[in-house]
């Protein structure tokens, strides 16, 4: 065998390896060789090499049997930690996680600024912040993954941020002449399909996600895998159009389904109903316990919008899990089955529609399990949200 296939291998089973130490949580030697089907001299050698590395640990479990308590493999979870960052509208939310995706911390800092050039300085002063805070740790900060509300490509490159009005900005090169740490750019909705794979849904192999607030944007997992499109755009359905000559949009068409079913959007035109300047997630909450009329109306409206662009979504990609990202929904009683009622086409299908239980930090844990994902070097992810 050539030397470049035995390091191959080796790099296989030490994938396969951390995989099954993250999904069990604590492995002996003995069980980890049974569920890998490594030999139990293989696993030896890959567990010394982890253990010098420090990323792993030994732990004695307790047991009541005579005899030697087993020794116990787990991820040494703060060696390193990751950071997700979810930059959207008016708001960037920073979550640091441990190695096994537990949020160490969070931030978010409020922006009335769309100017590039001064959120890449807000970033870089954080960023700096968590690198300064994780640098007595075994690995420090593993990684980096930054969530966008627009069109990210496959080169990493932004494409065009409708909200900000930004096109053609290269922000990974920018924070990259400030940072040392690894950084990737990511769509956010990609990043949301990607949570929910990792954290809930782990056996769900076609799934989409769709994110509901600043505007509508659609991860898409087929057969376990992104679907990015030849240059990174797919997924951009907020954009699709559902009502021919409608309202303007930013992206410059006319009836765009985020006009009509976004949480923005929602809260928009009930300030505009109300004739106050600003309506929040509290005084939504508070009409809808008072059944004030042209809330539930307005919300009846955006189901029915809501349910025609899922009939599209489902005619096209017939996804097994369809999650929406929505925490207006989750005021809803019975929303589920309220929006389940307008889909009565014979011929979309799907296999289970649900409201996200993750919500928004969705987009910011997907990037922390991407940070982790990347530096482990594996390619399937389990991880478990703490406490459940």
């Amino acid at each position: 065998m050539a030397i470049g296939d035995a390091a191959y291998i080796k790099k296989i089973n030490r994938s396969l390896i951390l995989s099954k130490i993250i999904e069990q949580g604590m492995i002996s030697r003995a069980d980890l060789s049974k569920v890998t089907k490594l030999t139990r001299a293989t696993i030896s050698v890959q567990a010394a090499d982890l253990l010098e590395e420090e990323l792993i640990v030994e732990s004695q479990q307790e047991h009541t049997n005579v005899g030697r308590k087993p020794i116990m493999l787990s991820i040494n979870r703060k060696a390193g930690f990751a950071l997700g960052i979810d930059l959207d509208y008016r708001q960037i939310s920073f979550t640091l996680s441990d190695l096994l995706g537990a949020p160490v911390s969070s931030d978010h800092i409020e922006i009335n600024t769309s100017d590039y050039e001064e959120i890449v300085k807000i970033l870089i002063r954080q960023i700096k912040l968590y690198e300064d805070r994780c640098s007595q740790s075994r690995f420090g900060m593993v990684g980096i993954v930054i969530g966008v509300h627009g069109i990210v490509k496959n080169d990493e490159l932004i494409n065009f941020v409708p909200q900000f009005k930004w096109k053609d900005k290269d922000l990974k090169s920018d924070l990259e002449k400030e940072i040392n740490s690894v950084i990737h750019i990511e769509n956010n909705a990609n990043l949301c399909a990607f949570s929910e794979r990792v954290f809930k849904h782990h056996h769900s192999n076609n799934l989409v996600s769709i994110s509901m607030y600043s505007g509508i944007g659609l991860g898409i997992l087929i057969n376990g895998e992104p679907l990015k499109g030849y240059h990174g755009y797919a997924g951009e359905l907020g954009h699709m159009i559902v009502v021919p000559d409608g309202k303007p949009c930013n992206c410059g068409n006319l009836g765009c389904w985020e006009l009509y079913a976004s949480e923005d959007r929602f809260y928009k035109q009930a300030a505009e109903e109300l004739k106050i300047s600003d309506v929040t997630y509290q005084d939504i909450q508070k009409r809808l316990a008072s059944k004030d009329p042209m809330i539930t109306d307005q919300l009846s409206e955006l189901i029915k919008y809501l349910a025609i662009g899922l009939n599209n979504v489902m005619n096209l990609l017939n996804p097994e899990t369809l999650v929406l990202n929505s925490e207006l929904l989750k005021l809803l009683p019975d929303a589920e089955n309220k929006i389940k009622s307008n889909l009565t086409s014979s011929v979309s299908h799907y296999k289970e529609l649900l409201i996200s239980d993750i919500g928004k930090q969705a987009c910011v844990m997907g990037a922390c399990a991407l940070a982790i994902k990347s530096f482990m070097d594996i390619p399937n992810l389990r991880l478990q949200i703490d406490g459940q």
